[in-house]
Formats: C-alpha cells, sequence, structure tokens
C-alpha cells in the first residue's frame, strides 16, 4: 500500500548510501531451492539461520512475526512459511535507518517517496491465496520496497515487477543487485522495470498469477487479458480507499468461452489502499479510476 508522492534527491541518496552499506556488510551461505528453515522451534530456526549468516535478534522477530501469521491465518501453505522465513525483511527496511529495527513489525513503513513497506499480513495473505507454483510465470504490480517480489523468488524463478515511480524502480533494483551479491541469489530471477502497472507487461506475458497492490475501482482489462487461463489474481478493488481484496479466477469452459470469478479474501472487510495512479508520459497524474 503506497502513498505516491517524492522526497528531495539528497534524501533519497542518504537512504540509498545506507542501503548500499547495509547490504554490503557481511554475506550469507548462497540461496538452494532446498534450503528448509525449520518450523519446529524459535531455537532452531535461529540456530539455522544465525548459521547461513544472518542476524539472530531479526531471526527471533522474523519468527514470532510467522507465529502471528499463522495464529491469523495470514499464511497456511508449507512453501508460502518457506517463502517468509527465507525473506529477510530488514534488508528492505535498510533504506531508512529509522525503521529499519522495526521491519517485522505489523505496521506499514516508511520507505521514502510517500511509499510504504506493506506490512507482512497482508503480504502474507495475498501472496498464500494466489498459491504459486514452481516454475510459474508471476507479475507484480507495484514493486515499492521489493519485499513482495522478494517472497515470489522464494516460489518461483519466473518473477517480474512494476514500478510507476522510476526513481524508487532505480533504488530498489539498485537495491536487489546488493542481496544478490551479498548472496540471496534467488532475487536475480526478479526482472524489473519502471512503467505503468495498469498495461502489464505485454511481451513478458502470458502470466500464471498477477498480484497488484494498489487500488482500483475496476480490474483492468489489459492484466485481466495477460493472465493465463485458469491463472489467479489477486486485487484491491473499490471506491478510493474502500477497497476489497479480490481473488479473480480466469476459467475457461470446453468450448472454449473465457469467464471469471471472483472471491473477497477477507470476507467483505474493507481494506483501504492508495490508488492505482497512472503515468502521462513521464509524469505521474492522477489514477486510472473510472
Amino acid at each position: 500500500m503506497k502513498r505516491r508522492t517524492f522526497v528531495s534527491g539528497s534524501a533519497a541518496l542518504a537512504a540509498a548510501g545506507f542501503a548500499s552499506r547495509t547490504a554490503s556488510a557481511a554475506s550469507i551461505k548462497p540461496y538452494s531451492w532446498d534450503l528448509n528453515p525449520p518450523t519446529d522451534t524459535r531455537d532452531n530456526f535461529i540456530a539455522w539461520g544465525k548459521s547461513r549468516g544472518e542476524d539472530p535478534v531479526f531471526l527471533g522477530q522474523r519468527w514470532d512475526r510467522f507465529q502471528a501469521l499463522v495464529k491469523n491465518k495470514d499464511i497456511w501453505g508449507a512453501a508460502t512459511i518457506r517463502a517468509f522465513l527465507l525473506t529477510p525483511r530488514e534488508e528492505f527496511a535498510s533504506i531508512n535507518p529509522a525503521i529499519h529495527k522495526r521491519a517485522y513489525e505489523h505496521a506499514f513503513l516508511d520507505i521514502g517517496y510517500g511509499v510504504t513497506m506493506s506490512g507482512p499480513h497482508i503480504q502474507g495473505r495475498m501472496t498464500n491465496v494466489i498459491d504459486v507454483k514452481r516454475g510459474e510465470k508471476v507479475l507484480e504490480i507495484g514493486t515499492g520496497s521489493g519485499v513482495q517480489s522478494a517472497y515470489i523468488a522464494n516460489l518461483t524463478e519466473n518473477a517480474y515487477t512494476i514500478e510507476i515511480i522510476a526513481p524508487l524502480q532505480a533504488r530498489t533494483s539498485a537495491l536487489y543487485d546488493k542481496l544478490i551479491e551479498k548472496g540471496y541469489t534467488e532475487y536475480q530471477h526478479i526482472k524489473r522495470k519502471a512503467a505503468d502497472g495498469y498495461y502489464g507487461w505485454e511481451e513478458a506475458g502470458p502470466f500464471d498469477k498477477i498480484i497488484v497492490t494498489c487500488g482500483i475501482d475496476h480490474v483492468p482489462p489489459p492484466l485481466l487479458q495477460q493472465l493465463k487461463p485458469g491463472g489467479l489474481m489477486v486485487i484491491p478493488v473499490g471506491p478510493p480507499g474502500a477497497q476489497r481484496v479480490l481473488k479473480v479466477a480466469k476459467l475457461q469452459g470446453a468450448d472454449g468461452s473465457i469467464t471469471t470469478t471472483r472471491e473477497d479474501i477477507y470476507g467483505g472487510k474493507i481494506v483501504p489502499f492508495v490508488p492505482f495512479t497512472k503515468l502521462e508520459g513521464d509524469k505521474i497524474v492522477g489514477t486510472h479510476n473510472r
């Protein structure tokens, strides 16, 4: 969930510098699809992560948030649990020293450009709902901090992400590169670009799954067109500030006809998202609401 405003260039550079220093400060054991963090006890998880080269303090916070996510039924699948436990939210919060130590809070955290890092509960539920399988092609609309695509990169080698704020996209892309150097080589699977996400990524499609992180009053036709038959999209739909998060399934009948179904993943609960903004030329102007 992101607010689309800008900070000064000097502030952005300072934040980027902090991220660079933090991300390159140490190395971890390189990624493998065979990595399986223990889920039996907190102590075993911390010991496992520490042996890999991660910070035990943040590992403890990650475990505690994982327990809260499971209790609240925001994650439930084994693959999504693994993805959460392998994703270092603290690295993505490192771009702002003021929030670095708050990476595992339930709150939305300011990462500059008027943008927030979405909370782990909604990210966990939205990711689990689309049920990503390894090898599937997944498109994210709204890169933001980068942590949502980081989860997806632990589920499939085919992650694509679009960010409308060009300098934010450049900064997050640079952070991915630093983290790849540090040992989080799963992020090399994330394809990234700065663009208006309303139009999707046609040349890379079609996609098995699509996840949208900004609110709009309709499902964008280009995104639905780029979703494969049998695919799933999760998207906040509704009037400004009052969206419901929908799971949209695209179905193909025996006769080749296409239909869609919609299911509210929160059972009717209003979840306010910031608007799905649009580009005119190289400027962000207005929204895509009808």
